[in-house]
Formats: structure tokens, C-alpha cells, sequence
């Protein structure tokens, strides 16, 4: 019995030792060091029932709230008054109610929604997760990228969502989409990023987060959440042949979102900081047109008069490629980037020039501070207390008219305020001028209200 334990052990230890004598002179040398790929990745290839939603879902759905908009509609009981300002009939007050989401963003009760969740509101009722209800005041609001800030006041502190960075989200990432709809409260629907800087007016003005979570009436200022819960964008609208959900949701990204009420809460109102560029972005046809190789950035077409690339000696012909580290492929990826960004602000710009590359610093200008012109005519945006004195919500001003076919109403056009060209609403001198500039045919209807207070339309 021993001397079977002697051999067993003597093989035991002879494996061992020859197995050791491989490793160590013949096995081929390999120094590969084994790399673990980013968070974001490790999801790769696995289906939603492989992730674990829920602690996303308990944290977006405290903090997602039910927003109605009561507005007081005039009622005309005679046609003859609602159209002459007229009648025996009389008019009625009627309310009509309108509802929505949004988001609360704070402890002392914030909420961020959609501009037009909001919009025309005679009061606004808040109902919390928890089914408590209050009033709700506004604080302010930005109607270009559709978004609102309001406020509630309660002793207690309110459930809060946190911003993530949406400058880090990833095509084909998971996102949850939280809201209301159809009146039914905490829904909460997955999808995944199907793209990122969608612009749905094709004028280079919007930046949209693109999922396929499924979003319906009663959705819009709702979360679009990430797996670890954090805010990446609020739920604006839906791309639809039947106006519910059979397509795709958009949603305005947090980091835009949180500079906008971040704005509200400390100024009253937006600060836009623009480049002051105008241009194309490159595709394989614009490219050959102008002789160069690049097909992917943003071309310099011109440079804005008084704007921070005008001093900053960024030129016609330069091709941007990337904003401090944020690579440039198309026009959207400029304007998701500088949106987020204030007036004063400096970024580096990466220009292509001549064959070389060349990092220039510009500080951002003031939006309301740029003269913008389109067809011969110079606009620029009013101020708030300009719309207020003429009792409007939008407008731009006629500076100055340099187009040689209207020269002889020159005197009688400018000063005069834009209210809309061919129906559309005139928000701010940069959709006017971008507008004008997509069109064919450059002459265009205006509304305008003239210096001397008259409203006329006038075609130029």
C-alpha cells in the first residue's frame, strides 16, 4: 500500500514538474495584455430582457409628473363678431385643458417641460407621481428648442432626476422613455438611440436625440433616460403617418436642455452664443463642386460682420472639422455643440486651410448682437422689451436694405418689424435669413409692422 502511494505521488510530481518545464522554455512567448472595454460596450449584442431596467425605471417614474394646461378660449356666439368685432350675440369664456409631462429636476420643485405643453396657459396644474396636486407658475421659456422651466412650491423635498451628459450617448444604446400618455400616468417604454443631431427642419436649427421608444400624445416633456437613470433628454415629438407612435421620438439632449433652464433660472431668458458662419456641411457632391477631398465638416460660405469667427479670423474656404474635442461630420453636430455654450465663451475651432490644419480660438458672440443678411436685406433680433411694447411674441427688425430692386422703399421698410415670411412665424433673425436663403425663388411675403405702428404685407 505504501509502494502504491510512492508511485502515485512520483507521477503526481513528474506531471507537475514537466508541465512546468513547458510553460517555462517552450510554450511561445505571448506579452498580449488583456484590455477591458468602456462601460458602454459591454451591453453590446444583448437583448433588452438581458438588461436590468428597473432601477432606471423606480428613479425616472418618482420624478416624471403629469402637467394640465387650463386655458380660457373666447367663444364667439355671433360670426358676425368674431369677424367684424361685432354682434348682439356676445362671447363666452371657455376652458379648455390640455396635458402633458414633465420632469423634476430639483428638490424645491423645478420642473422642466415642452414650450408647447405649456404654451398659452391661463393656470397650470402639477400632479406628482404620489397623486399630490398643485399650482404651478412659470419661470420661463425658450419656443425655439421648445422648452420650459416651471415651478411648485411644497415644504416637502421632491424625488429629482440628475443630468446626464448627452454629448456621451451612443447610437444603439438603451434609453427609457417616461411620461403620460393618453392620461395614463408613469408609463414607462425602452427603445434605443437610432441617431443623434437629427434636424427634422432640414434648415440646420434643430438637434434632436432620434429612438424608437414608443412616445404618444401626453408624452412630450416627459424623461429620456439612460440605464443608469440619468436625464439625457426631454420627449418633444414623435414622427408619425397617424400622429401616435408607429415611427420614431425625438427629444431635446440634457446638455442643451440644462443650459437653457440653467439660463432661465439665473438671466430671465436664453443666452445664445453663435459663431457667426455661414456655409454648407461637405458631402461627396458639394465636395466635387468646390474642388476639395474632404466630404465630411462644416464649409465656411461667410463670415458673420461683428461675430466672434469674424475677429477670431476664421475665413471663407475654411472647412471646420472639430470644436474643441467634438468632431465635426455635419452642420448639426456644430449647432448641437455651440448651443450648449454662452455667449463669451471661448471654443477652439480646427479649420482646414490651404493644406494645413489650424486650431483658432473664438470667442462666442451674442446672438441678439449679429446683423444677419438674406437677399439684400439686413436683419437683427429684438429684445424683450421690444416685444413687449408692441404686444408680440416673435419678430425680427428690417436694419437695413441694400437689395438695389427695393432701394426706393428702402425708407419706409427699414425699422419696420417682421412678423412673418410666407406664413411663418419670424422667431429670430437667424431662421428668417437661413429660410430665405433655402428658397428658389427669393422673393418672399412679409407681415410687418412699420415704424409709424401699421401692419401691411408687402412681397419683396
Amino acid at each position: 500500500m505504501k509502494r502504491l502511494g510512492s508511485i502515485f505521488l512520483v507521477a503526481l510530481l513528474s506531471g507537475a514538474i514537466t508541465l512546468g518545464a513547458y510553460k517555462l522554455f517552450l510554450e511561445p512567448e505571448n506579452n498580449s495584455v488583456v484590455t477591458v472595454a468602456p462601460n458602454y460596450t459591454r451591453n453590446v449584442a444583448l437583448g433588452a430582457e438581458n438588461i436590468d431596467f428597473t432601477a432606471a425605471a423606480e428613479t425616472a417614474v418618482h420624478s416624471v409628473v403629469h402637467v394640465k394646461n387650463m386655458t380660457l378660449q373666447r367663444v364667439y356666439s355671433n360670426p358676425m363678431e368674431y369677424i367684424f368685432g361685432y354682434g348682439r350675440g356676445g362671447t363666452q369664456q371657455q376652458m379648455q385643458i390640455g396635458t402633458g409631462s414633465g420632469v423634476i429636476i430639483s428638490e424645491d420643485g423645478y420642473i422642466v417641460t415642452n414650450n408647447h405643453v405649456i404654451d398659452n396657459a391661463s393656470q397650470l396644474e402639477v400632479t406628482l407621481n404620489n397623486n399630490k396636486s398643485y399650482k404651478a407658475k412659470l419661470i420661463g421659456t425658450d419656443s425655439s428648442m421648445d422648452i420650459a422651466l416651471i415651478k411648485i412650491d411644497t415644504d416637502e423635498k421632491l424625488p429629482y432626476i440628475v443630468f446626464g451628459d448627452s454629448e456621451n450617448l451612443k447610437v444603439g444604446e438603451w434609453v427609457l422613455a417616461v411620461g403620460n400618455p393618453y392620461n395614463l400616468t408613469s408609463t414607462v417604454t425602452a427603445g434605443i438611440v437610432s441617431a443623434k443631431a437629427r434636424d427634422l427642419s432640414n434648415q440646420g436649427l434643430q438637434s434632436f436625440i432620434q429612438t424608437d421608444a414608443a412616445v404618444n400624445p401626453g408624452n412630450s416633456g416627459g424623461a429620456l433616460v439612460n440605464t443608469r437613470g440619468e436625464l439625457i433628454g426631454i420627449n418633444t415629438m414623435i414622427s408619425s403617418p397617424t400622429g401616435s407612435y408607429t415611427g420614431y421620438s425625438f427629444a431635446v439632449p440634457s446638455n442643451i436642455t440644462r443650459k437653457i433652464i440653467e439660463d432661465l433660472m439665473q438671466f430671465g431668458n436664453v443666452q445664445r452664443g453663435v459663431l457667426g458662419i455661414e456655409g454648407r456641411e461637405l458631402n461627396s457632391v458639394f465636395s466635387k463642386e468646390i474642388g476639395v477631398n474632404e466630404t465630411q465638416g462644416f464649409y465656411v460660405g461667410g463670415v458673420t460682420k461683428k461675430s466672434g469667427a469674424e475677429k477670431a479670423g476664421i475665413k471663407e474656404g475654411d472647412i471646420i472639422v472639430k470644436i474643441d474635442n467634438k468632431k465635426i461630420n455635419k452642420f448639426n453636430d456644430l449647432t448641437t455643440y455651440i448651443n450648449s455654450k454662452r455667449p463669451e465663451e471661448t471654443v477652439n475651432v480646427t479649420v482646414l486651410r490651404e493644406g494645413g490644419e489650424k486650431i483658432i480660438p473664438v470667442k462666442l458672440t451674442k446672438r441678439e448682437l449679429l446683423i444677419l443678411e438674406a437677399n439684400g436685406v439686413e436683419f437683427e433680433d429684438i429684445s424683450s422689451n421690444e416685444k413687449k411694447e408692441n404686444k408680440i411674441d416673435y419678430g425680427v427688425r428690417i436694419k437695413t436694405i441694400k437689395n438695389p430692386e427695393i432701394m426706393e422703399y428702402a425708407e419706409a421698410l427699414q425699422g419696420s418689424i417682421v412678423l412673418t415670411v410666407d406664413g411663418r412665424k419670424a422667431e429670430d433673425a437667424e431662421k428668417v435669413t437661413t429660410y430665405i436663403k433655402s428658397k428658389r425663388n427669393p422673393r418672399s411675403q412679409y407681415k410687418l409692422i412699420t415704424s409709424d405702428g401699421q401692419l401691411i404685407q408687402v412681397i419683396f
